[in-house]
């Protein structure tokens, strides 16, 4: 029999890219429609696929509670803090590397060569970026991934896309995930197994940090799924506009309430009455 080719690992991720985005195209289709004898509701224009999106939330959710929280505070309880750091600031170096390059493709040269200079420094001087030198000089993080240089150039948001474990997007930002996972520690080594530990370790680290935050979210939040999705949706404006987004149209709801009327102009004075 002959063998099949094997299919590289960036294809594959391709394909099940590709197979999100379509399975979220059908889910939307099948959210607009209203049942026998009703008025159709119309979708929510930011989210169209909130039908979907909803449940894959509900799958994260259960996802976390079951699995992601349970170790994220194991590894929060067990492994020393010194260590915990040094992972962190490694998975950081990395991705730091990664904002230097999408800095420098959106025309930021300022914050490129900071970001270039930070990753130098912890390379050289913080043991492969085990350690953090760089922020005592005050070479200031500052974060970029594709999706902000995509939306820098103008590329809208598109629908709110709900992806499986990764979490709130959108359409422009699920193709800029997919492009940063090709630069991710992970997928940086050449052996599978090296991958899934990696990635794994990279999981439970993000997990790690929003332990606080996320019990936060069971606390005050009403509705968590509209919380996540809107508190998304303004970080990311807030990110590709690098904290000045321009000012949006809020609807007729907003507009401001149009000039009062002149006043009309007084009445002639009546003319006087002859004497008789």
């Amino acid at each position: 029999m002959t063998p099949q080719p094997r299919r590289s690992p960036a294809v594959t991720r391709l394909a099940v890219a590709l197979a999100l985005c379509a399975l979220g195209a059908l889910a939307g289709g099948c959210a607009t429609v209203a049942p026998a004898g009703t008025e159709p509701v119309a979708a929510n224009p930011i989210d169209p696929w909130e039908n979907f999106n909803r449940k894959v939330y509900a799958f994260n959710e259960g996802l976390d509670e079951a699995l992601l929280r349970p170790l994220a505070e194991a590894y929060r309880d067990v492994v020393p803090e010194l260590v915990r750091t040094g992972v962190d600031n490694f998975f950081g170096n990395v991705y730091d590397a990664w904002s230097a390059v999408n800095q420098l493709l959106q025309g930021k040269l300022e914050d490129s060569l900071v970001m270039g200079t930070r990753v130098a420094t912890n390379t050289l001087f913080g043991l492969g970026g085990l350690l953090d030198p760089a922020t005592e000089m005050r070479l200031t993080r500052r974060s970029e991934d594709f999706g902000q240089t995509l939306g820098h150039w103008g590329v809208p948001n598109g629908p709110f896309l709900m992806l499986p474990l990764f979490g709130p997007s959108t359409i422009r930002d699920a193709t800029g995930l997919w492009v940063d996972r090709q630069v991710s520690p992970a997928q940086l080594s050449d052996s599978e197994t090296k991958r899934w530990v990696i990635g794994g370790m990279e999981v439970v680290n993000v997990r790690t940090k929003l332990l606080q935050t996320l019990r936060l979210l069971d606390d005050v939040a009403l509705d968590k799924y509209a919380f996540v999705r809107d508190a998304y949706l303004a970080r990311r404006r807030d990110a590709v506009f690098d904290g000045a987004p321009p000012f949006e149209d809020l609807g007729d709801d907003w507009e401001d309430e149009p000039p009062a009327a002149a006043p009309a102009p007084p009445a002639a004075a009546s003319a006087p009455q002859t004497p008789r």
